[in-house]
């Protein structure tokens, strides 16, 4: 399984649920006297979740050092054994955990023993990112680089609107699923976050990370990198002279099921 870390888990979920929560609706949050965040990594979602709901949000990951990020409750566990009695927790829930998984419906099934009520997972679909950037390369960049990634990871990254055939085939009933866009925008002024971004584009250092997870010869992935790393040059360019926008839409699929009784 992949681990991220405090950093990478901010910049990937940053402004997630800033502008709207209204997909978190189905979860119905304003019942819930017990909620567990599965695979929370530094605590976004757990933070909302406490924001939204009266009772008490425990935050569950098998990292002690993305815990330490939380102020509320915290347990270290797996999810595919989870730590806890079963229906223990009105409702459990995920953010981008099940794409993550090499068995997924493991995990639905420990969520379903731990639940008393609902199960809920809000999963992305990497597959269908789409890249607008004034840097005309970027687009087309973004897509070789994502089909390499696609076929080279070996879990299902793509999980997102097919989550609900997992839930159904775990026994959860009344399995409903509505889709959330995140959209991340660079644009003037740019953040320290954004710069260092493009400088890793321009160094290649990004793609050369993330080489174990994407598919292709060595010769393949060279070029792919060369082009990266002219791309990057010019977004850096674009950077100084003040006018480099980039828009990443992730569709993410908010799942909810209900435990039977």
């Amino acid at each position: 399984m992949r681990e991220f870390s405090a950093e990478y888990l901010r910049t990937t979920r940053r402004g997630m649920w800033a502008d709207s929560r209204a997909a978190l609706s189905p979860l119905d949050l304003g019942g819930c006297e017990r909620i567990l965040d599965v695979g929370c990594g530094e605590g976004a979602l757990t933070r909302v979740l406490d924001e939204e709901s009266p009772g008490t949000v425990v935050g569950c990951d098998r990292d002690p050092g993305l815990l330490v990020e939380l102020s509320g409750p915290a347990v270290q566990g797996d999810a595919y054994q989870l730590p806890f009695a079963d229906g223990s927790f009105d409702l459990v829930v995920c953010q981008a955990l099940l794409v993550n998984l090499p068995e997924p419906e493991r995990a639905i099934d420990e969520f379903a023993r731990v639940a008393a009520d609902r199960v809920a997972c809000i999963e992305p679909d990497n597959s269908a990112v789409a890249v607008e950037s004034t840097v005309d390369a970027e687009s087309a960049l973004a897509a070789r680089a994502r089909q390499r990634y696609l076929a080279g990871v070996d879990t299902d990254v793509a999980l997102g609107a097919d989550a609900a055939d997992l839930f159904r085939e775990a026994g959860l009933s009344n399995v409903r699923t509505r889709r959330y866009d995140q959209t991340l925008v660079v644009e003037p002024p740019y953040s320290e976050a954004a710069v260092r971004a493009a400088g890793r584009k321009a160094s290649g250092e990004g793609l050369r990370k993330r080489r174990e997870t994407m598919a292709g010869t060595e010769e393949a992935l060279d070029a792919l990198r060369s082009d990266w790393r002219e791309m990057g040059r010019e977004a850096v360019q674009q950077i100084q002279a003040g006018k480099y926008r980039r828009k990443e839409t992730v569709p993410f699929y908010v799942t909810v099921g209900e435990v039977s009784a």
